[in-house]
């Protein structure tokens, strides 16, 4: 008889006991009784690695940080697959020194997070953090002067930094509005862009020329504070930066003081540098702010979807076939690589 694999879910600490997502029904949709599905604290790291060590695989979400300490001792471990998007919970490097590799869900919930990217960015135009405020404060008629004061949205521009999945459905969304999209992303060919209608600019045009800058990089060295105050100087007075990305995609002290000087006009961010933030954080309280709970991607299917998706993951790569989305395509894995076998979209796991 031979001998399960040990598969372990690494979950955040949410929803109650009794939510049957608490129970891993996702993951036994894909799993069955094949493998042995644990789960383990990950309130400390030693907590942890006591239960991960002799995994071949593992399931994270949005708990602890795999770090190359964590890695190393992973003695076992083939596959790391996550529920999202975003990879900066693992260390790719560290992972795929140890031939572990690595999987996102990079196509699950990009509908979700443009809508939510659109609706920061109508929310921040048309100022309603602002209208509710002289609402509450009594101020009914002083709405209509300030908002007379703004361009309407029609004939805009919109700069997309990065333009990946959930840029390009943005992309789609912002032209129904009648707004002009430019996009910068060096990984991008022009082409690419011009095929969905949008202008391909440098960073620093963008900047300069836009009435609203979407951010969607992820967030890696290269990126991190990607947006910075020489970047802020060259946006126009009355422009809009939305983020429903990665916090430390901005800097977040150089935006701060930007709002502050008039540099830009407003800001919708879904994301933030320190989450849950320090209470203090100025943005909290700044009227022409609008934060939202890092939940761009949250609806009733994105959970328990993105964690189907993450077991196809590792069932495929247990299985000695090459998972669906692997971010780190370069490493030589711990299972023999002659086992491997390419993934056909069409067809689903080559035999």
């Amino acid at each position: 008889m031979s001998v399960k694999k040990r598969v372990v879910i690494e979950l955040p600490p949410r929803g109650e006991l009794g939510d049957p997502i608490n129970r891993h029904e996702p993951e036994l949709e894909i799993f069955g009784s094949s493998v042995d599905l644990v789960q383990v604290d990950s309130s400390t790291v030693e907590s942890f690695v006591a239960g991960a060590a002799d995994a071949d695989a593992i399931i994270a979400t949005w708990g602890i940080k795999l770090t190359r300490p964590i890695i190393e001792q992973l003695d076992r471990c083939a596959i790391i697959a996550l529920a999202s998007v975003g990879v900066d919970m693992v260390d790719i490097a560290a992972a795929t020194d140890h031939g572990i590799v690595v999987t996102n869900v990079p196509d699950v919930f990009i509908e979700e997070v443009a809508d939510h990217t659109l609706t920061l960015l109508l929310a921040s135009a048309r100022r309603l953090r602002r209208m509710e405020e002289l609402i509450a404060d009594g101020n009914w008629a002083q709405g209509w002067p300030e908002l007379s004061q703004t361009s309407r949205l029609w004939g805009q521009t919109l700069g997309l930094i990065s333009f990946g999945n959930v840029a390009r459905a943005v992309a789609r969304r912002a032209t129904a509005f009648g707004l002009h999209v430019i996009a910068y992303d060096p990984y991008v060919s022009e082409l690419k862009m011009t095929a969905e209608g949008v202008e391909p600019v440098s960073l620093r045009e963008l900047m300069r020329r836009s009435d609203f800058v979407s951010i969607h990089a992820p967030h890696n060295a290269e990126t991190h504070h990607m947006l910075t105050t020489e970047h802020f100087a060259l946006m126009k007075p009355t422009a809009v930066l939305i983020n429903c990305g990665r916090g430390s995609t901005v800097d977040e002290a150089a935006l701060i003081e930007a709002l502050r000087a008039g540099q830009l006009a407003a800001a919708g961010l879904d994301v933030l540098e320190q989450e849950p933030p320090d209470p203090a954080n100025p943005l909290l309280t700044m009227d022409n702010v609008l934060l939202t709970p890092h939940v761009a991607s949250a609806t009733s299917r994105m959970r328990p979807t993105a964690r189907r998706r993450a077991a196809r993951e590792v069932s495929l790569g247990l299985a000695g076939r090459w998972p669906m989305a692997a971010v780190n395509p370069s490493v030589l894995p711990r299972t023999p690589p002659e086992r491997w076998q390419p993934y056909s979209m069409d067809r689903g796991p080559s035999r």
